[in-house]
């Protein structure tokens, strides 16, 4: 027992080590973030100045969007934590991407559920739904670009990741070439 050593990691470090790096597809990662994260802080910003209740469920819209205090400061987070994916870009850019679309999904599904009740607490409308279901798909396509897929090219690190035995025989098969 004495001779055993835990090592620790910071909290995502682990998440993508396992995955390969690819610089190119770090920009589509990257302008995604940045483009999402973008259009929710103009939103969470334009919310928090009309000076709304925090949990206001009057019907103020911003942007053709329901709003209140809570959503717009939501809005205004889950915006800097995309820039945040964005200025550190690579696998932990897509992974956020990926992660926040699901949630975005999710999100849209709760409170589709929750109109028209007293648990509505965002003040989600049916053009919050339908805007949260378009934000989490494209959050998961630029997380997902180049990664997911079925015909992905063999140069391609994830599908050289995937199919380690079929990617050797390929650089064999090329002299010159490297991995």
């Amino acid at each position: 027992m004495a001779g055993h050593v835990i090592h620790l990691k910071p909290i995502g470090s682990a998440l993508d080590e396992h995955l390969p790096v690819d610089h190119k597809l770090s920009t589509v990662y990257r302008v995604g973030a940045g483009l999402m994260g973008l259009l929710l802080l103009i939103f969470g910003v334009l919310g928090l100045t009309h000076n709304i209740g925090f949990f206001d469920t009057g019907g103020d819209t911003v942007a053709g969007l329901n709003t209140n205090g809570a959503l717009s400061v939501l809005s205004i987070l889950v915006g800097v934590l995309l820039f945040v994916g964005m200025v550190r870009g690579g696998n932990a850019a897509s992974t956020l991407n990926i992660t926040l679309g699901v949630l975005f999904i999710a999100s849209g599904f709760v409170n589709l559920a929750l109109l028209e009740t007293g648990l509505n607490f965002l003040a989600f409308e049916i053009q919050n739904v339908l805007f949260s279901f378009v934000v989490g798909v494209m959050l998961m396509w630029f997380g997902m670009y180049g990664r997911v897929g079925s015909a992905l090219p063999h140069d391609n690190p994830y599908w050289r990741a995937r199919h380690p035995q079929e990617a050797d025989r390929e650089a064999r098969s090329r002299p010159g070439r490297s991995r």
